[in-house]
């Protein structure tokens, strides 16, 4: 025996003391303090030991604009929320939006964001619609051209309409070949004409057609039977 007395230990209850502060950190511009603290207003119920970190968390991350959040606890009562807000990359619809990773991650935008391109499809293809618009959206601006929208039908048929109104007919098949045709022959082959073009219909084999705004330039005689089959 060394005659040492062990230290009383100090019942957990009395070091449960109500939190003090919540400190939110991160930077963000459509998430506010005001909503994290209403949030999170139940969950902060309990004692800085018994509070549960897990349910204040979830009430935080179920905010539309947050996309990750990290709760901590700082001796002796302070709870510390780290959050990550979401990046708008494209509209969904009318209201919704998708984030950069082509989640839906609110249906009910409170403002219009009319500077993002609108995608539109059936429920659950917005992940495919939201890739198919980051896979174009880099070759468009190299061909200065921009995107006002991407639609997906329901027979999986895709459209893209320009910042300048054209519209990009792509169909449902071979769209990969399709967009390197419309990248590599049609945008620079009509890139003088654009502003007279209602439509480019790629929809064809090895061609495509264009529909245009008043009367077809004279040189612009390819007949049908000459782009192959339209699908």
């Amino acid at each position: 025996e060394t005659g040492a007395e062990e230290a009383p230990l100090v019942p957990r209850e009395l070091l449960d003391r109500p939190v003090g502060a919540l400190v939110v950190e991160g930077t963000f511009q459509r998430v506010t303090a005001i909503e994290i603290e209403a949030a999170g207003a139940d969950a902060l119920d309990g004692g800085f030991l018994s509070l549960d970190l897990a349910r204040l968390r979830a009430s935080i991350a179920a905010l539309d604009w947050v996309d990750s959040v990290r709760v901590t606890r700082a001796w002796p009562d302070v709870i510390r929320v780290q959050i990550t807000e979401q990046q708008a990359a494209a509209r969904w619809g009318e209201t919704g939006l998708l984030n950069v990773r082509g989640e839906l991650f609110t249906e009910n935008a409170r403002h219009a964001y009319a500077e993002l391109p609108q995608l539109f499809g059936p429920p659950g293809t917005e992940a495919e619609v939201a890739r198919l618009y980051l896979a174009v959206r880099g070759r468009l601006a190299d061909a200065h051209l921009s995107l006002a929208a991407l639609k997906r039908d329901a027979r999986g048929a895709v459209e893209i309409v320009l910042g300048t109104g054209q519209v990009i007919k792509l169909g449902n098949r071979d769209l990969d070949a399709r967009l390197e045709r419309l990248f590599t022959v049609a945008a620079p082959t009509l890139a003088e004409e654009l502003a007279r073009i209602e439509y480019i219909d790629l929809r064809y084999t090895n061609g495509f057609a264009v529909g245009w705004d008043g009367p077809a330039p004279a040189e612009a005689t390819l007949a049908r039977t000459e782009l192959g089959n339209r699908g």
